[in-house]
């Protein structure tokens, strides 16, 4: 499915009923990598998994800049009435849900971050410097992103205000300490450091994020949210 926002095409998949769940991809990848989760999750969930701009089947940029694809989440939202979605968001993905979050109050009803960061010194040094390096022969605009943003504020992040899970593998490309800080700064935040996993080995492709999640959202929500929520079927909708 498509959906112009702000000046782009966003694809998008919807499946399932119930309340609805929204799945924000990182850098350089697409909604697929979602694609065992979202079949699991569909089960008891309406869920929306997204293509950003500038990746997969949404509308090519020639710039990039994280608040333009928060901006854009916030209007996907809004445009097809989704009911207070919980967001779950992969590295990329979680800077988006926390600005998101940040910028637009009761939006969401939860927040679930997997490898995300505050801002460009979060991704451990060696990291760093390989995606300078890319940068230097590559002037790919995603690359080039993430050497100067994001800028999340720790008063930022104090204004998050939904239940957050956070998330990262204990030999992530995020440092653990950061990933330590955003859960200190983030009111209503648990954190889950997860053993012998890397920046998306729990994520990509994989069953595990599904169980992370559904014990997340075991915890009770809304009576009303808990009613279908927004367009959806039992199988997968291109």
């Amino acid at each position: 499915m498509e959906l112009h926002v702000n000046g782009v095409k966003l694809y998008y998949r919807v499946s399932g009923h119930g309340p609805a769940v929204i799945l924000v991809h990182g850098n350089g990848e697409e909604h697929s990598i979602f694609d065992e989760t979202a079949a699991l999750l569909s089960c008891d969930y309406t869920v929306y998994a997204l293509d950003s701009r500038g990746h997969g089947k949404s509308s090519a940029v020639e710039t990039l800049g994280y608040q333009n694809m928060a901006d854009d989440v916030a209007s996907f939202i809004r445009k097809l009435d989704i009911r207070k979605p919980v967001f779950c968001g992969f590295s990329d993905g979680a800077i988006i849900g926390m600005l998101v979050a940040e910028q637009n109050p009761g939006l969401l009803s939860k927040l679930i971050l997997c490898g995300g960061n505050a801002y460009p010194q979060g991704i451990k040094e060696k990291w760093f410097q390989l995606f300078r390096l890319i940068s230097h022969f590559d002037r790919d605009p995603k690359i080039r992103m993430m050497l100067v943003e994001p800028q999340i504020t720790e008063e930022e992040l104090k204004r998050i205000g939904e239940p957050v899970l956070i998330l990262a593998g204990e030999n992530d490309m995020i440092k653990e300490e950061h990933t330590r800080y955003l859960a200190s700064k983030i009111p209503d935040s648990r954190l889950i450091i997860l053993p012998g996993e890397n920046h998306g080995s729990y994520v990509v492709h994989s069953r595990k994020l599904y169980h992370l999640i559904k014990k997340f959202l075991a915890e009770k929500l809304p009576a009303d949210l808990m009613e279908k929520n927004g367009p959806g079927g039992t199988a997968l909708a291109d």
